[in-house]
């Protein structure tokens, strides 16, 4: 369902969120069912962000062979200091173990993402911008 999904979708933006992560460097590490299963079918449908939650920490991954980013905001709760796995870290672009949010802004032409932490203080950003089309 979700293949078809995205593959008739005519959305600029596609972001696809769920609750595991497919790829984090947190406490659980790689989902490798996500990995195996749904990857693919994000990489083949041109999807721009997967959301999660679950690891307890802020992170951003970056995909090797798609625009793909993998982005966790698990740290609104209890904060995990010092539970990182570092299993696989290919692709980090931003880590941070402490509790915080991410916030999203989304127009025709550019996603931002600015992740913060508890206090409200910027702790990275991330931009990109895609040509308009009909």
């Amino acid at each position: 369902d979700l293949d078809l999904a995205l593959k008739e979708s005519n959305a600029k933006w596609k972001i696809v969120v769920g609750h595991h992560a497919i790829r984090s460097v947190g406490h659980h590490g790689d989902t490798h069912e996500l990995v195996r299963r749904l990857l693919p079918l994000l990489q083949a449908n041109n999807v721009d962000l997967y959301m999660n939650g679950h690891d307890h920490c802020l992170e951003r991954i970056s995909d090797s062979k798609s625009p793909l980013q993998f982005v966790t905001s698990g740290a609104g709760s209890k904060a995990w200091r010092g539970d990182v796995k570092n299993l696989n870290d290919q692709g980090l672009r931003f880590f941070y173990d402490g509790q915080g949010f991410v916030s999203v802004r989304l127009s025709d032409s550019d996603i931002e993402l600015v992740f913060y932490d508890v206090d409200g203080r910027v702790l990275h950003q991330w931009v990109r911008s895609k040509q308009l089309h009909t």
